[in-house]
């Protein structure tokens, strides 16, 4: 059995073999010749101090100790071609992962994606950062694997009670993903990485006698007797199967229009929205780290911030070390705003999400729209955006100190968002009672990290899409939807997850739901 240690390194030695191997022959004395192996199973930066240390979790191998290194598998999937058919509308992770659990158990996934492939969207988010041109089934959230492939693919999740997380993570490693994603605490694909593994996985579901249709939007259900029997996509086709995963993503704002004109049942939800803000990376990482400059070992600091402002939580989102912001809205005529990282977080600039938690009070003005009042809201605020802009993908922006003083920024400087800016007043594209919690808010923001509040930092407004503005009820225990029977929601897009872990998890469970109600009526082994 391997020896187990916590140790507490510094920087340097924790990304050096060698210094490493010598700290750890010292801790547990023992000669480094013994050692014929140091296994890290978790790692993680402390930054409470001005002298910064690497958290690791060690397995240490010594000579006569059994250590053979087993790379991570991938599951034994089923020929599915003449398999019972589940129908998936949407091909992000929710959607992605519940096909491949669907050809783990037997049964055929038939995936259906509105937007283009992976490597097909890339032309139009060209569009919208160029010619400030919305394809409305193919831009940043929509197409093959979902808003997170081109705006981050960050892995962190606070569901681990919802699922085994170690299970897609090591599903993700199967498929490409570097194996420093079962370690580090905030694990990190990286946009410039994850499209092949995305890519990857179709082909797999592809090559067990799944299908997966591109450039098909689902435009209505095909029910019966409350239950589903299939779908009608734009092209007039009628797909039949008696089983459906509804795994569309928070901004499916047509499937939630779909809904509710279909009379089944949903229900607005509560999300948060606010700003992207901008810093200079060298700053955040002389707030984190407490020095003048990073050097080579520490990687670009992130930050989490979270305070209580008029009574509703204000709080960093989606923050993005040595990243870019991108222009992701999903129709012409709105402007939003994410984030997203390369793989090395290299870029100059750090950003994040700053928003504010509201309430389904805020909504009343939208209320003759019911359970999409909070969708018109959202909605609003976006198109506000894009007319301030003049009527582009430019984004209404600000310098930070200006916004808490109602000031117009005299200029601003170029930022990592391609389209560009536009100099504006923050304050006009909100409510007001948004806009004075956010220039409280930065004030306290700046008060707990000191050198956060500066006119360096540009503010780009809205950030918007941080999560479903719609609910989609199930039953807590089959996951069926509550008035159609054989409709699974599941998912962001649902309001069951949050990001890409929680997502697929969510997939998962609801395929493997699908099949305990299909084990009856077929052979499949659960």
């Amino acid at each position: 059995m391997p020896t187990s240690l916590l140790l507490q390194v510094s920087p340097e030695v924790a990304s050096n073999e060698v210094l490493l191997h010598d700290v750890v022959s010292k801790k547990i004395q023992v000669s480094p010749a013994v050692i014929q192996h140091i296994s890290i199973q978790k790692r993680s930066i402390d930054a409470r101090q001005k002298s910064i240390k690497i958290n690791l979790k060690l397995d240490i191998y010594v000579v006569g100790e059994d250590f053979t290194f087993t790379p991570v598998q991938l599951p034994e999937y089923q020929n599915c071609a003449s398999a019972p058919e589940v129908i998936i509308i949407g091909a992000g992770p929710a959607g992605l992962f519940a096909a491949l659990q669907l050809l783990e158990l037997g049964i055929k996934p038939i995936v259906i994606e509105r937007g283009k492939d992976v490597r097909g969207r890339r032309r139009d988010l060209k569009a919208i950062n160029v010619d400030h041109i919305v394809n409305e089934d193919s831009n940043y959230c929509f197409g093959e694997g979902g808003a997170g492939t081109y705006s981050d693919g960050k892995l962190y999740t606070r569901s681990k009670k919802r699922g085994d997380v170690e299970r897609i993570l090591k599903l993700l490693v199967g498929f490409g993903a570097s194996a420093d994603i079962l370690v580090d605490a905030h694990p990190h694909i990286g946009t410039n990485k994850l499209p092949q593994i995305i890519q990857d996985i179709r082909e797999k579901i592809v090559e067990f006698g799944g299908q997966v249709l591109f450039e098909t939007r689902v435009t209505d259900f095909v029910l019966k007797n409350n239950s589903i029997q299939g779908v009608v996509t734009q092209k007039g086709e009628t797909i039949l199967a008696r089983n459906v995963i509804l795994a569309t993503g928070h901004s499916a704002r047509d499937i939630f229009e779909l809904l509710a004109h279909k009379q089944i049942h949903i229900e607005a939800k509560p999300f948060a929205l606010g700003v992207r803000a901008e810093h200079p990376q060298s700053l955040i990482d002389q707030i984190q780290y407490s020095c003048d400059f990073r050097g080579d070992y520490l990687p670009p600091a992130p930050y989490s911030i979270v305070k209580q402002v008029q009574g509703r939580g204000m709080y960093s989102f989606c923050m993005c070390p040595g990243g870019v912001i991108a222009p992701c809205a999903t129709s012409p005529g709105e402007v939003v705003t994410n984030g997203w990282s390369p793989s090395k977080r290299d870029q100059a600039t750090a950003n994040s999400g700053i928003v504010i938690e509201l309430k389904p009070e805020d909504f009343k003005p939208f209320a003759k729209f019911g359970p999409l009042a909070g969708m018109e809201f959202q909605k609003s605020i976006e198109q506000k955006a894009w007319q301030l802009a003049g009527s582009t993908q430019k984004v209404p922006a600000q310098r930070m100190v200006d916004f808490t003083k109602s000031k117009l920024s005299a200029s601003i400087p170029k930022t990592s968002y391609v389209p560009g800016t536009t100099s504006v007043e923050l304050g006009h594209v909100f409510p007001g009672f948004l806009t004075q919690i956010l220039r409280e808010g930065f004030v306290q923001f700046g008060q707990s990290m000191k050198g956060y509040y500066t006119n360096e930092a540009i503010l780009h407004a809205p950030e918007s899409r941080t999560s479903s503005p719609v609910r989609i009820p199930r039953n807590p225990e089959t996951l069926e939807h509550v008035q159609i029977n054989g409709l699974y929601p599941c998912g962001e897009g649902a309001g069951y997850a949050g990001g890409i872990i929680s997502a697929a998890i969510d997939g998962e469970k609801c395929a493997r739901q699908i099949a305990l109600t299909l084990q009856n009526l077929y052979k499949i082994n659960i």
